[in-house]
């Protein structure tokens, strides 16, 4: 098996460890919100990286936000997607394949407010940058 790195943020790689440590049990409620984990191909490295992120539903797709906290910059997971859509996802004791894409136009706006309901600070998030946080929308294979 091809070594992962996760989060380099300690309070996220302890999620991510206590996360797959109990395959989700621990962790899939995170902050009383539902988590997955995102492992992503590095855009530079070729390394698997993993991170932690709030999610919703959308039929059977799984809908997650790249907000970095309203930083200038997009989240490194958000870079390594649009380079690689071919992304692994935990969620719960269910690990699959998906494709990634950034969803635009009314889709986003939708998917937008339905995470805006599940984490209402990705607003103010929002309202920290110039950049239009992307809504990212992970489709199972």
């Amino acid at each position: 098996m091809t070594d992962i790195h996760d989060s380099p943020t300690d309070w996220v790689n302890k999620h991510i460890r206590e996360y797959v440590e109990t395959d989700g049990k621990k962790g899939h409620k995170h902050q009383g919100k539902d988590a997955l984990l995102l492992t992503t191909r590095g855009r530079k490295s070729g390394l698997l990286r993993r991170t932690a992120l709030f999610y919703g539903k959308d039929g059977d797709r799984y809908i997650v936000v790249a907000s970095r906290g309203g930083h200038a910059k997009h989240p490194a997971w958000y870079l390594n997607l649009e380079a690689n859509p071919e992304v692994e996802v935990q969620v719960g004791a269910d690990k699959f394949s998906a494709r990634a894409h950034t969803a635009t136009g009314e889709e986003r706006v939708r998917l937008w407010e339905l995470m805006t309901t599940i984490f209402p600070t990705y607003n103010s998030f929002q309202k920290k940058t110039k950049l239009q946080i992307p809504v990212v929308v992970l489709t199972p294979l």
